[in-house]
């Protein structure tokens, strides 16, 4: 009777090891898979451009992507690089993103656009993806850009930014998020709506940089995120 219990108690005791053990093993399949389902997506971000009116159309550009019309003003000199900095740091900050080395992307859009001189943006932006091995493609486009005259509590000329991004899906030329910012700091006394805004720059006069950077904050509200 004696064995008959301890065989019986080891066969359930056998069974129940085995049974924790397979439902281990499918949790470590079904993790695995998980994580493989959410791999990195990767992005690839064109650098951004400054746009300047051609001779003729007075200030107005045509956004390349959208061949809307836009109004712009004065630029200044290396300002699309200083948006594109502020952008790549803003998609740092999604885990899920994997960002595809700058050089590596503006060497293969160089080369794709060279050699697509007649052909639409998106279908450029199509090859381009398929070659980077890209999930989404960014890229984005700088109206205006003027820095302050002044100092943080006292200014002659305030900033003026204004510039739109671009997320494409390259696999089927989709917009998938478009982002656009347009200001140009005012004091309380001119527009008291803008007084969360004044506030968050510490109730200073902005620098076109800082402006940019509350600017990136405000319109990545819109972002709904990388959703797969």
């Amino acid at each position: 009777m004696h064995n008959y219990f301890w065989k019986k108690t080891s066969f359930v005791a056998g069974f129940a090891l085995i049974s924790l053990l397979f439902l281990s093993f499918l949790a470590q399949a079904a993790e695995k898979k998980d994580q493989e389902d959410k791999s990195p997506l990767r992005i690839g971000v064109i650098s951004f451009q400054a746009l300047i009116p051609d001779e003729g159309l007075g200030d107005t550009v045509i956004c390349p992507l959208c061949t809307t019309g836009y109004t712009t003003g004065r630029i200044l000199r290396g300002s699309e690089k200083i948006v594109e900095n502020i952008f790549l740091d803003k998609l740092r900050e999604f885990k899920e993103a994997q960002i595809i080395p700058q050089e590596r992307v503006q060497s293969v859009y160089r080369r794709i656009s060279s050699e697509s001189l007649k052909k639409p943006l998106l279908d450029v932006l199509k090859k381009v993806g398929h070659d980077l091995g890209a999930d989404i493609l960014a890229l984005g486009y700088i109206y205006r850009y003027t820095e302050r005259v002044g100092y943080d509590y006292s200014t002659e000329h305030p900033a003026s930014v204004a510039f739109e991004i671009y997320m494409i899906n390259p696999v089927d030329r989709s917009i998938i998020w478009r982002g656009v910012f347009d200001k140009t700091q005012k004091s309380l006394m001119e527009d008291v709506f803008q007084i969360s805004s004044f506030f968050r720059g510490s109730g200073k006069w902005l620098t076109a940089d800082q402006l940019s950077k509350q600017g990136m904050d405000e319109i990545f509200k819109t972002f709904p995120g990388f959703v797969r």
